[in-house]
C-alpha cells in the first residue's frame, strides 16, 4: 500500500505500525532471495520504533509518516547500523551518526527496516557494480534495476518497503524508479541536506525519494526537504507544503519538448510511450511545444570529467588509516596504502578514480576539467533560457526499458549512455522526476519531467495530474 493509505488505515485504527512493519519483513524473507535488493535488514529496529510509532497515534500524533516502513540506501549513515555502500571498502564500517535525512525521517515517526543495495560507492546504471551482490528488477528477475539506487527502487516495486531513499549523481534516483515503473524524484541541488550522505561527487549528489506514487512523494519531501547549517550547500530557502500543489489541474501549464531527447538510438517503444504520454497531458490542458538544448550532446562528456574528477578528491579519504577497509600486511605506509585501495575499491571505482586523476592532473587540468565546468554553464544557461518560457520540460527517463543483466558490464560507455537522459539535470542542479508511463513487452518506460531551480512543485503538480489520469502506477510486478 502507498504511504497516505497505510496511514490512514493506522489513523483509524484498522491496522498496527507493529503489524504494518512485521507485513513487510515477511515480505523481504518472501522475495529477497530472488531480489537481493536489501543489504541489512534492521528487524530489531524496526519493531523497536514500530511500537514507539504505536504509542504515539495511540496518544494523537497525525504525522503521516509515523509508524511507516522505510529503506534507506547505504550510502547515507545510520548511526551504529552498518553503512558499506555496497562496497568491501567499508563493509565493517559503524557510523557514529545519522545522516540529517535519517534524523528527520525518525524525527517524524518513520520505521526504519533496513538499508539497500546499490552500486558501489553510488557509480554505475545497473546495480551491477556492488561488491555485496547483484540485485533483480522485479518486472524481470533476469533484468537490471537500474542505478546506483537499484536497491532502493526494487525494494519499492516489490513491495519489500512502504517506501525509500536515494541518492542521485547522474539520475541515480530516476533511471531506476523509470525501470522498476515506481516515481523518483531528484531535488534540486541544495533543496535536500547531504549532511551524512558519503560523498560522490559533491557538487552533483542530492538525495529524493523513491515511491510507489506521487502523492507519497510530496509526503517524503515535506520530511526531508528542508535547510541544514551542517550542510554548506543547503540553501536556506522555505519549504513549502508538497501535498497542497496536488490538484490535478494542469489546464494552462506550458511544456517544451526538447528535440534532442528524441535522437537516434532511443529504443522506438519507449519514444512512442513518452509521445503518448505528452498527448495526455495535451488533453488535460497543457500547452505543448518543441524546444531546443543544443549544448545537451555534451552532458555525457561533461558529467564524466567533472564527476569522476569529484569523486578522485572525495574517495582519496580511503587511505586504510581512520576507518574502512586497511591491509595489513606489510610494515611500509606507501604499500599499505596502495594495498588497501587496490583490494578495497571495485573496478568501475578504480575506473573512475584514475579518470577524475588524470583530469585534473598538470597539463591537462585545463583542457578537460576547466572546459569541462564552462559547458557546464552553457548548459546551464540553455535551461534558464528555456524556462523564461515554458513551466517544465519533457522527456524520457531512460532511452530503453531494462536490459538484461551482463549485457552491458563489458562495455563501460555503453553503461554509461543508460544515464544520457538524466545526466544533464545534475550537470544544472535541476528538479526532476521519473513516474511510469508505460510498459513494452511487460518492461517499465518512465517519463521525466524537469522543471527551474527550486519548482518541485510544479513537476509534482504535472506528475499527478498525468498520475491520475492514468493506471500505470497501479500496475504489480508478479513476483
Amino acid at each position: 500500500m502507498t504511504i497516505h493509505e497505510a496511514h490512514r488505515l493506522l489513523k483509524t485504527g484498522q491496522i498496527s505500525s507493529v503489524e504494518l512493519t512485521e507485513a513487510c519483513l515477511e515480505r523481504i524473507r518472501q522475495v529477497e532471495d530472488r531480489v537481493h535488493a536489501i543489504v541489512t535488514v534492521t528487524d530489531e529496529l524496526a519493531l523497536e520504533q514500530a511500537r514507539k510509532a504505536d504509542e504515539l497515534i495511540a496518544a494523537g500524533d497525525t504525522n503521516p509518516l509515523n509508524g511507516i516502513p522505510a529503506l534507506i540506501k547505504d550510502n547515507m549513515c545510520t548511526r551504529g547500523i552498518p553503512t558499506t555502500c555496497s562496497s568491501k571498502m567499508l563493509e565493517n564500517f559503524l557510523p557514529p551518526y545519522n545522516a540529517t535525512v535519517v534524523e528527520r525521517l525518525t524525527e517524524s515517526g518513520a520505521v526504519i527496516i533496513g538499508k539497500s543495495n546499490m552500486d558501489e560507492f553510488a557509480m554505475g546504471s545497473s546495480t551491477e557494480n556492488s561488491a555485496l551482490f547483484v540485485t533483480h528488477n522485479p518486472w524481470n528477475l533476469s533484468r537490471v534495476p537500474g542505478g546506483s539506487s537499484g536497491g532502493s527502487a526494487s525494494a519499492v516495486a516489490a513491495d519489500e518497503t512502504i517506501y525509500a531513499l536515494g541518492s542521485d549523481t547522474g539520475g541515480s534516483i530516476r533511471q531506476p524508479a523509470a525501470l522498476c515503473s515506481v516515481t523518483g524524484l531528484k531535488p534540486t541541488y541544495g533543496r535536500v541536506s547531504r549532511y551524512g550522505l558519503v560523498a560522490f561527487a559533491s557538487s552533483l549528489d542530492q538525495i529524493g525519494p523513491l515511491t510507489r506514487d506521487v502523492t507519497d512523494c510530496a509526503l517524503v519531501m515535506n520530511a526531508i526537504a528542508a535547510y541544514d547549517s551542517r550542510d554548506s550547500t543547503s540553501v536556506p530557502q522555505p519549504t513549502p507544503d508538497y501535498t497542497a500543489c496536488l490538484t490535478g489541474d494542469i489546464k494552462g501549464i506550458r511544456l517544451g519538448i526538447p528535440r534532442e531527447y528524441f535522437v537516434e538510438g532511443i529504443q522506438p517503444e519507449v519514444e512512442t510511450a513518452i509521445r503518448a504520454a505528452i498527448d495526455k497531458l495535451e488533453e488535460l490542458g497543457a500547452k505543448v511545444e518543441e524546444v531546443s538544448l543544443p549544448s545537451t550532446r555534451y552532458a555525457l562528456a561533461v558529467y564524466y570529467i567533472i564527476a569522476p574528477s569529484e569523486a578522485s578528491a572525495n574517495l582519496a579519504r580511503y587511505d586504510g588509516v581512520k576507518y574502512g577497509y586497511s591491509f595489513k600486511e606489510t610494515d611500509r605506509m606507501w604499500d599499505a596504502m596502495e594495498k588497501t585501495r587496490q583490494y578495497g575499491f571495485g573496478p568501475e571505482v578504480k575506473r573512475r578514480i584514475m579518470l577524475g586523476t588524470y583530469a585534473l592532473s598538470a597539463g591537462y587540468y585545463d583542457a578537460y576539467y576547466l572546459k569541462a565546468q564552462k559547458v557546464r554553464t552553457l548548459i546551464r544557461q540553455e535551461f534558464d533560457s528555456v524556462f523564461e518560457k515554458f513551466d517544465a520540460i519533457i522527456t524520457p527517463t531512460s532511452p530503453t526499458t531494462p536490459f538484461k543483466i551482463g549485457e552491458k558490464t563489458d562495455d563501460p560507455l555503453q553503461m554509461y549512455l543508460s544515464d544520457v537522459c538524466t545526466l544533464p539535470i545534475n550537470i544544472a542542479g535541476l528538479p526532476a522526476i521519473s513516474i511510469p508511463a508505460g510498459f513494452a513487452d511487460g518492461l517499465p518506460i518512465g517519463m521525466q519531467i524537469i522543471s527551474k531551480p527550486f519548482a518541485e512543485e510544479t513537476i509534482l503538480k504535472i506528475s499527478h495530474a498525468y498520475e491520475q489520469a492514468t493506471e500505470w502506477h497501479k500496475q504489480k510486478p508478479s513476483i
